[in-house]
């Protein structure tokens, strides 16, 4: 039984690449946002106002 040429795939590993490179920055980016602003900026209030109201108890 004959083989037929089949024809080369060109290009898809690059645009894959592409793609998946895409997706991981985006990805990472959008996580690292709701990291930072879902977690640590909310932390460092809660502690800077701990602070806060711990120095006003002090200075009384």
């Amino acid at each position: 039984m004959p083989v037929g040429n089949i024809p080369a795939i060109t290009g898809k590993l690059r645009k894959r690449l592409i793609l998946d490179l895409s997706i991981a920055l985006g990805g990472g980016t959008v996580l690292g946002y709701g990291y930072w602003y879902g977690v640590h900026i909310p932390s460092v209030q809660r502690r800077d106002a701990f602070y806060a109201k711990y120095q006003a108890e002090r200075s009384e």
